[in-house]
């Protein structure tokens, strides 16, 4: 058995803002097999939230998500007079074709971007791994 992403993400919490069930169980098993502490929100606004406590040092966050977008979501979280100092890396997980205008747009406010059709879970864990 391959042991290369055992606990690579130990001690190490992430928050999957994610509204699809399946997805987010996905990487929820994935995550916290490789030693990562794992919260899911299926909502924008309850995300943001969270998010703002800034006890994560991981944020999946889906552009497509109830109440806030995601892109919503991202432009708080990088306000510094609405979310001062955030620690946490954000990366955004979409199967959303964007217009290469928009996508660079959000690469340049989030910390990666990532087309969750292109990755599987296990990889998912070894980009994380790769976030200092």
């Amino acid at each position: 058995m391959d042991s290369s992403n055992t606990n690579s993400g130990a001690g190490k919490k992430v928050l999957c803002i994610e509204d699809e069930h399946f997805i987010s169980e996905l990487y929820v098993r994935s995550l916290t097999k490789a030693g990562y502490a794992v919260d899911v929100e299926l909502d924008g606004a309850e995300g943001l939230k969270k998010a703002q406590t800034n006890q994560y040092d991981i944020i999946l966050l889906d552009l497509m998500i109830p109440t806030l977008t995601g892109i919503e979501v991202l432009r708080t979280l990088r306000d510094p007079a609405e979310t001062p100092e955030l620690k946490a890396k954000v990366i955004i997980t979409t199967n959303l074709e964007q217009r290469d205008d928009v996508r660079t747009d959000i690469e340049k406010q989030a910390d990666g971007y990532l087309v969750k059709a292109e990755i599987t879970p296990r990889e998912l864990v070894d980009i994380l791994a790769g976030i200092k």
